[in-house]
């Protein structure tokens, strides 16, 4: 277990700024699935606790972005704003059609930042593998 803690810290720190964020989406529809199942089972403080992961997931994309990158910098900070108080809903309720409503708008989000990914020029993930992260949209 503990090599593969290192080796997930040592894809952290160098992944590219679009890598990083697919895997903070990845993380957080994780957690919610997680938190699906344990509802299911009516494991609260599972459901809990995974909600919250995936709320604090959402608030790291909000402090990442870079509003100067214009509208859609904007209008993915309403959209993190709008899933982070779904959630707390989800959290309040243990209401698992508001989780799956949030998985569906992060899977859709993932979905295009893993095309920017694979569209990425390897001269550019250099260099954004190089940089701090700054989530522009």
């Amino acid at each position: 277990m503990e090599g593969y803690k290192n080796y997930r810290e040592v894809e952290i720190e160098t992944a590219s700024g679009l890598k990083l964020v697919v895997m903070l989406y990845s993380g957080a529809i994780k957690f919610l699935n997680t938190a699906s199942d344990a509802l299911a089972q009516r494991r609260l403080d599972i459901v809990n606790n995974n909600i919250i992961k995936a709320q604090d997931i959402v608030s790291e994309l909000i402090t990442s972005l870079n509003f100067e990158a214009g509208e859609i910098a904007h209008n993915l900070y309403s959209l993190y704003i709008y899933m982070n108080r779904r959630l707390l809903e989800a959290n309040l309720q243990k209401n698992k059609d508001i989780i799956d409503e949030v998985v569906r708008l992060l899977n859709t989000l993932k979905e295009a930042w893993d095309i920017l990914l694979r569209n990425q020029k390897p001269e550019i993930a250099k260099a954004t593998a190089s940089s701090r992260l700054n989530i522009s949209g």
